[in-house]
């Protein structure tokens, strides 16, 4: 009974989460385009099935990758294995990336609109290997007791004087895949192996150490994509173009649901396996509460796939239309407005975003609400992506407006609250999953084709970029504010 009684509340609140999508969708329909979706039924059968999958997916979480990631950050800790924590990191930011459908769908895309010269299997590895080894950097930064802000200003100088030295059209596409790194299920697991550290080790604060691994992930990425662009640029050549996948008829629906559950599965299997080997080969151990474990598992496994489900059967389509017809329409004003609303509209329903925030919330009682940083991170999903989307529209170089926005943040770094700074970072990291980048990426690549002048490789990405970057500018305001202003912090309810 207590399970199902959770179920039905998480249930509740991802519908109260999903209304601000279906706000959206129902004021542009009804007063833009004057017009009804063909299928309002199952628009709203795909939400009733996206608010089960959240709700599933959340137990999921708390039965399985939290408590595994923190304890065997634990068990590294107390038996003195540390000589085995630094391959465990880079084996799951390895695994965790290079199995990203995201990750997967950005490069086979470059690779379609580069004419075959950025090669996808060789930008996933590069994407992987980053994470990997960034994965070791943030455990030695939690073991060693670093600043995250002086790792943060470091790679971010690199980045952007890269910036200004790497090939155009690998820019955006290099921003973007930090932003797409890290996936539902692989940010929840690395979130809990920091908390875990920092809450092993004597005189670390879980706040401001066991947050931040996340925002490493997102950060040198951009780094190697760029570092690999501008040899492509230089040395490589033309390569083969992928080929085009169709859509399957209705007739295929089955068999695509099936394909479907077995992409999913294949994508969190090597997540498992690294954690599985390491827990029964390396540290030779058990489990705790191992059926609870697989249990977790299985859900949070349904609840990814049922959720996925859901937004493709009426969120996707839907969604998409709409950004062609503000396109075919032509009026920038609407177009803003749309990618502004429907910014904060999914972010608010990205259930790493929920779960990262309720972490946080635990790790800071009284200081930190849940639900106040998810508004405000979606704030800043819908103002940065508007940001993007008015570059497009009007033109200018790519880097000098994504240089402005880092700038701002490492200005911000400076005057922020110390105990923030990581978890706002790690905060722009998981605003770019499952909900928001197919929609994000259709209507960049949709603008840059449909405004003259703008090319699609050099114009069509970047749009991600912006989403990860202001939800962090956004937090760490926020966190000034509340500093500056004591008597406006309510304690959580």
């Amino acid at each position: 009974m207590e399970h199902l009684s959770r179920f039905a509340n998480e249930f509740v609140r991802a519908l109260r989460n999903l209304l601000p999508i279906v706000a959206v969708v129902v004021v542009f329909q009804l007063f833009v385009f004057r017009t009804v979706p063909d299928d309002p039924l199952e628009l709203v059968a795909g939400l009733l099935i996206v608010a089960a999958g959240i709700a599933v997916f959340l137990q999921g979480l708390d039965l399985s990758i939290f408590p595994v990631g923190k304890n065997l950050a634990n068990q590294f800790v107390r038996s003195g294995a540390l000589g085995l924590l630094l391959p465990f990191g880079f084996a799951i930011g390895f695994a965790a990336s290079i199995a990203e459908p995201a990750v997967i769908a950005v490069a086979q895309q470059a690779q379609l609109v580069s004419g075959g010269r950025i090669n996808g299997l060789a930008l996933r590895l590069v994407i992987a290997v980053s994470v990997g080894l960034v994965l070791v950097l943030g455990i030695l930064r939690v073991l060693w007791g670093w600043p995250i802000y002086r790792l943060l200003i470091a790679g971010y100088a690199v980045a952007l004087t890269l910036t200004f030295m790497a090939p155009p059209e690998i820019i955006g596409l290099a921003y973007d895949s930090g932003g797409v790194t890290t996936n539902i299920v692989s940010v929840p697991l690395i979130a809990a192996i920091g908390l875990g550290l920092a809450n092993s080790i004597r005189g670390r604060s879980v706040l401001a150490d066991g947050f931040g691994l996340v925002a490493l992930c997102v950060m040198v990425p951009m780094i190697g994509v760029q570092l690999y662009g501008t040899w492509v640029y230089s040395f490589g050549g033309a390569g083969d173009i992928p080929a085009q996948v169709t859509e399957d008829g209705p007739s295929d629906w089955v068999v695509g649901m099936i394909l479907g559950l077995a992409s999913m599965i294949r994508e969190v299997l090597p997540i498992v396996g690294v954690v599985l080997f390491f827990q029964y080969v390396a540290l030779r151990r058990r489990l705790a509460h191992p059926l609870r474990v697989v249990v977790g598992f299985v859900m949070v496994l349904v609840g990814l796939y049922a959720f996925v489900v859901g937004l493709k059967l009426g969120l996707f389509p839907l969604g998409t239309l709409m950004a062609e017809q503000l396109i075919e329409q032509g009026v920038p004003a609407l177009i803003l407005l749309f990618a502004v609303l429907i910014g904060f509209a999914v972010t608010m329903a990205e259930p790493a975003l929920v779960a990262i925030g309720e972490q946080a919330e635990d790790s800071s009682p009284g200081r930190i609400s849940a639900t106040t940083i998810r508004i405000i991170v979606a704030l800043g999903v819908g103002l940065g992506i508007g940001f993007g989307v008015y570059r497009i529209l009007v033109g200018g170089p790519f880097h000098y407006f994504i240089a402005a926005a880092y700038a701002v943040a490492m200005v911000l770094v400076f005057f922020a609250p110390r105990y923030i700074i990581a978890l706002a970072f790690d905060l722009g990291g998981v605003t770019t999953s499952e909900v928001t980048v197919p929609l994000v990426t259709a209507l960049g690549i949709g603008l840059a084709a449909a405004v003259e002048g703008r090319n699609v490789l050099i114009d069509g990405f970047g749009l991600i970029a912006y989403a990860s970057i202001f939800p962090v500018i956004a937090v760490m305001v926020y966190a000034m504010v509340m500093e500056r202003f004591p008597r406006l912090r309510r304690e959580p309810a």
